[in-house]
Order: C-alpha cells, then structure tokens, then sequence
C-alpha cells in the first residue's frame, strides 16, 4: 500500500558532512511542493567530527512537532546506521554510500530495505568533490520518493545562486544522478511516496526557526538595539538582528562578554531606545547583577534566555527547561521582573514584540525564556499567522517633550499607587535626573533612612499587583471535561498537544493545559483551571518540574504525577504516552 505525504526522513553522519545544509534543502524543497513539514537538528559542540542528524517530518497537515518513527535514512557513516536502524519502521529502508561496505543483511534482517549508492563516487567523478555527497543524497531522497526533481532543482539553483552557474550545473548533475540511482534501483519496494499538493509561489509558506521568530517581533516592536556575547543556542537571535540591522535602523554591538552585553542594552533603555539582549543560562548568570540595576533604576530592559543543558557549561548543543525558577528569583535583593516562555514558533514573534511593550509599561526588565529545541526547530508555517497588523507599541508612562514643557519639579522615581513613575528620556531641560544603583529617594538620590527605604521599595513591588492585569491565563487544549490534564509549558508544546490527540482520537478524556506567562504567576487565572482537573500531570524537560514547583509555591496545588526528561533531548508524543501509562495508568 503506498503511504503519501506522511513520513520522516533522518540524515546523519559527522559534522562537516554537509547533514544540517541537506536537511534544510530537502526541507525548503518539500515546503516549496506545498507540504508541512517539521525540522528535528541533533548536533554536537564540535565543529568537526561527533554524530549529528538533521530529522525531517512532513505533512499535508500543520505540523508542531517531531516523532520517534522513521521512514528513510540517509546515513552518511557506519555509526549512523547502527545508531539509528532500530528507529526505522519495517518496510522503510535505508540509503547509505556503498563505500561504506556496510552489511546489507544487518539492514535486511530489521525488515528494512538496504539501499547502497555510491554516493561518493557520483559527487567525485560528476562534481569534482566529495563534500557534493549530500547534493547526491538529497537527490537520491526525492529518487526514492518519487518527488518531482524540479523541487529539487529549484532549491539548488536557491541555494547555489550566488557561487555561478558551473557551480550550480555541477551540483545538479550530481542530484540527478543519485535521483536515477535511487529511483532505478530502489524505490519500486519503497511504499512511502512524497508528492507537491501546491506549487504556487504565491501561497509559500515562511520556514523559521524559534530564534529568527523572536528576531522578526522585536524588529517588528520597535527594537533599534541589541547587544550580545555569542553564546549557543541563543546567537542566531542576534545573528538574525544583526542580518537586518542597516534595512531597519538597528544598531548591533558584540560585546566582550554577558556583562557588558546586558549593561549596553540597560544604556541604550536609558537613553530611551527600545535595546534588548539574549544569551543562555550560562551568560545570563553573569547579567545577574546587572538585572538588579535595571530594577532598582526602573529601567525597562529585554532579555532573551535561550536555556542549555547545564549546570555550568553542560550540554552546549543540547535541549533542557533548566532555568524557570532561576531567572523567577534570582537577584541580590527582591527584585520586580516579568518572565514568558513561547511555545511556538508564533508565539515567539509575538513575544518578541510584547516584551518591549511590558518592559516600558512596568519599567523594569522583561525575560523571555525560550530554550535549544524552540530555537532551532524548522516548521513551516503560513504567513497569515505572523499579524504584522497586530503589532501594538505601549511606551508606558513616557513622558513627551510636550508634557517636560509643563513640568517644573521632576521626580524620576515619584511615588504612585500603582508602581509607575513617569519617565522622562535625557535631553529635555525639565527632565534631568539622576538616579542610581543604591537606594534612593525619589528624585534618585542616594538614601539609608528607613522611612524612604520602605515607602521605595514598595512602590516597586506594587508592581507585582499592577502586572497581573497584564498577565494572561494558560490555554486549555482538548477536551474540558477530562480525567487527565497534561501541564507543560515552552517547547513540549508539540509533543504535549500530539499526544492529546493521539489519545482523544482513542477514547482517553484528556486535556492539555499551557502555560506562557509565567512571572508574576496569574494566580486568580490558574486556580480555577487546576480546581476543574481531576488528575494533574506535569511534563517538564527537567529535572526537578520547575513549573509544578512553581505552581504548588503559588496556589497551594500540587500535581499528581511528573513525567520529566533531562537528557539533552526533546519529548516526543511516542514517550509522553508510554509514560502516561505507567503514571496515569491508562490503557489505550
């Protein structure tokens, strides 16, 4: 029976091998033919050598995560066959370079199809170099396919524009050569097939990452600076900036490190530009100190916190949601700040433009927590759901030139029942101030009498009362009278919401209960969604299920069971229910 546009294809071998640039050629590819599809990147801190794998789902429906079962591998190493052959589902087969002098039976006897191609020798002999092996393979993917090779050809002309047409026509007659390898010889026993459903440029869907995602919005809400160390996985933010800095107006600064990174983004907040940063858990510890500042000067500030594996360096290239509690309570001192964590590529554009706006409104820094797997999954994703048109800029209590004309005494930090002083940007003769990193009275000076001192540090954390109105409730997903509810929050979106469905589809009640806004907690929003559920489950990628942890300080609510991973790697939906059959003890 063939089984059209529903399969997964893994790519792996060494870096170096060309897996991340053919995976996302053969995802552009399939998107281009109108497919859905849902890009999985494994790679490792090294820039050569190491196993990585570039993972493709693809789909005539959206798409919001991976899955554990694979169709076609392409393995460019022997360690790439003998790690991945048991994810292969019978019937699937197997492409690798016949250089490899890898034991076809072993393949055979997993009942996969053995598909050996000289991949190599077709790069060298029509290309010039080997490094074209993974051009051979994208062809002999789309061979075995059966997906039209002009899918092909057109992502290789993309791609290969800039290098000239030798460059292209050479890398092409390699394609097609593995494509007619494949097809010849292979595919008439391979029953998952890839076809176009659209081709009209017209209707293309966009192909981003999480990363990229956050850069668009906070382009988009006004960001004119960013300031940054490189620090994996949270650099193509700024990489993405920085790419659009001259079109838009933005000034990028590489600092020498977090420190400097974080103060000239609080600098340039000062001077009254929308100015943010990003790192990871790593970087974001050394802005520590800093947050503090930007608190007890009430300068808005924005931060992107990309979180790693840790502690210390940990995984650099792996996925975890090891940072929640940190960046809620972490300061000398109690400190006002907000944290969101997106869930989806969409909610990162959205939050990337929603930061600045509760930065500004609350005058105190702002955190969007986002983490390795949000941040370099590929989906394809339709333009309508990027709302350019909903964009909103709230500066907050900003104070016009107009409005410094009429005042005669200014107090930067004057002390209001709901928190917020008005601000005044340097440059108006009736707005100078000072203001400083020790306690201060309202006008910004310096103080140690007690009386300021409380009625100061009041007015901050009033703050906490005023966000709330800001703050919005966890969605609900699936069904509202359920015997289970899943809770989980950032990347496990996806795999969460599928497992869901998959269950629903099989009779289980079960609903999914997302979390976004997360500091200050919307405690009268949570507490009635968590006294409806009969059966709480946490999924965390943790280890200590932060977000219960969170929620339990909160409401007084403790969840009933945890399925937590702190692997380095992401859920899938395959093993959140096979947990939730040991922790819930369903039986579907």
């Amino acid at each position: 029976m063939i089984i059209k546009n529903d399969m997964t294809i893994k790519i792996g071998g060494e870096a170096g091998m060309g897996v991340e640039s053919g995976g996302a050629g053969l995802a552009k590819s399939l998107s281009r033919g109108g497919l859905y599809i849902f890009g999985l990147q494994d790679y490792m801190s090294r820039i050569r050598g190491g196993h990585n794998f570039f993972q493709v789902r693809v789909s005539e429906k959206e798409l919001f995560t991976h899955n554990d079962e694979v169709h076609l591998l392409i393995a460019f190493t022997k360690d790439c066959i003998e790690r991945h052959l048991h994810e292969v589902v019978k019937g699937g087969a197997v492409v690798y370079d016949e250089a490899l002098a890898y034991d076809a039976s072993i393949i055979e006897q997993a009942g996969v199809q053995a598909c050996p191609i000289p991949l190599t020798k077709l790069a060298t002999e029509l290309g010039g170099h080997r490094i074209m092996a993974n051009t051979c393979a994208l062809g002999a993917t789309a061979g075995m396919t059966g997906y039209d090779f002009g899918r092909i050809q057109d992502i290789i002309e993309t791609n290969f524009k800039k290098k000239g047409d030798e460059t292209i026509q050479k890398n092409l007659a390699v394609a097609k050569a593995g494509y007619d390898w494949a097809h010849d010889k292979f595919a008439k026993n391979f029953h998952y097939k890839l076809e176009p459903i659209n081709t009209d440029p017209a209707k293309r869907r966009m192909i981003l990452h999480g990363n990229q995602a956050i850069g668009m919005g906070s382009i988009a809400g006004g960001c004119k600076f960013i300031s940054a160390y490189p620090m994996t996985p949270a650099t193509s933010i700024f990489e993405y900036i920085t790419s659009k800095a001259n079109k838009y107006g933005v000034v990028s600064k590489q600092t020498e490190d977090e420190l400097a990174a974080i103060l000239f983004a609080i600098g340039a907040n000062h001077a009254g530009v929308r100015g943010m940063t990003c790192t990871s858990g790593g970087g974001f510890s050394l802005m520590v100190e800093a947050l503090g500042l930007a608190s007890i000067t009430e300068t808005p500030v924005v931060i992107a916190e990309v979180q790693r594996g840790g502690p210390s360096t940990g995984l650099p290239t792996r996925t975890e949601q090891p940072d929640l509690e940190f960046v809620i309570f972490c300061s000398q001192g109690e400190t006002p700040r907000i944290v969101i964590a997106p869930s989806t590529i969409e909610e990162c554009f959205e939050m990337g433009w929603r930061a600045f706006n509760l930065a500004e409104k609350y005058q105190c820094p702002v955190i969007i927590l986002s983490d390795l797997f949000l941040s370099s999954q590929l989906r394809s994703v339709d333009k309508s759901h990027f709302d350019f048109k909903a964009v909103k800029i709230d500066r907050g209590a900003l104070l016009t030139d107009k409005e410094l004309d009429k005042i005669t005494d200014y107090k930067r930090h004057a002390f209001s029942e709901n928190g917020i002083s008005a601000r005044a940007i340097p440059g108006h003769r009736n707005g100078v101030y000072v203001t400083t990193s020790d306690e201060h009275t309202e006008y910004g000076y310096a103080v140690e009498d007690a009386t300021d001192r409380n009625k100061m540090m009041e007015k901050r954390m009033t703050k906490y009362d005023t966000m709330m109105a800001d703050m919005k409730a966890p969605e609900l997903y699936g069904d509202k009278d359920a015997d289970i509810t899943l809770i989980g929050w950032g990347s496990t979106y996806g795999a969460i919401r599928e497992a869901v469905d998959i269950l629903r589809k099989k009779g289980q009640k079960i609903n999914f209960l997302k979390f976004t806004d997360i500091w200050p907690f919307p405690v009268d929003k949570v507490i009635p969604l968590l006294k409806k559920a009969k059966f709480l489950v946490a999924v965390e990628n943790n280890y200590t299920a932060q977000l219960a942890n969170v929620i339990r300080r909160c409401t007084g609510i403790d969840v009933n069971a945890k399925i937590l991973k702190y692997s380095g790697r992401p859920f899938s939906p395959e093993e959140i229910i096979a947990n939730l059959k040991e922790e819930a003890k369903i039986h579907v």
